[in-house]
């Protein structure tokens, strides 16, 4: 197992579940992952939304990413735990609108402020399914 397989199955499966804290009570919330590549796992949301002011002030984050196809057994996930980077790149938030057509009804064009993108560059994934239920601890996990 390698990143890779960690960015496929992320690709594959992007709706995700992103675990914040706001103070000492934690939220989680479901995200669609806009994309994973060798650079990180990228995600946008509004600046103003609670979500993005709880990654500023703690932006250590965990996201859970859910393979629900066949029976019991061969359902798993991906963890993926890791500090959040926020992006303010041009080429970036021009293919974000591009990529996803409906933010234009909530933003005015690339340079509204109110976007923001960020990824997860750098931390640690691991799946898990039944079959490793009760040895979590002994999962390898994967470094990026």
């Amino acid at each position: 197992m390698d990143y890779a397989d960690c960015a496929k199955f992320a690709n594959e499966n992007p709706v995700s579940y992103i675990a914040t804290t706001e103070g000492d009570q934690p939220r989680v919330r479901a995200f669609l992952m806009w994309f994973a590549d060798e650079s990180g796992f990228y995600y946008h949301t509004g600046e103003p939304k609670n979500v993005c002011k709880q990654l500023h002030k703690n932006p250590k984050i965990e996201v859970c990413f859910f393979n629900p196809k066949g029976d019991i057994m061969s359902k798993n996930m991906m963890r993926v735990a890791g500090i959040v980077e926020f992006l303010d790149r041009p080429d970036l938030r021009a293919r974000l609108l591009e990529e996803r057509p409906f933010l234009k009804a909530v933003v005015s064009g690339p340079e509204d402020k109110k976007l923001a993108i960020f990824r997860i560059a750098h931390g640690e994934a691991w799946f898990w399914s039944m079959a490793e239920n009760m040895n979590e601890a002994e999962i390898p996990r994967v470094k990026f």
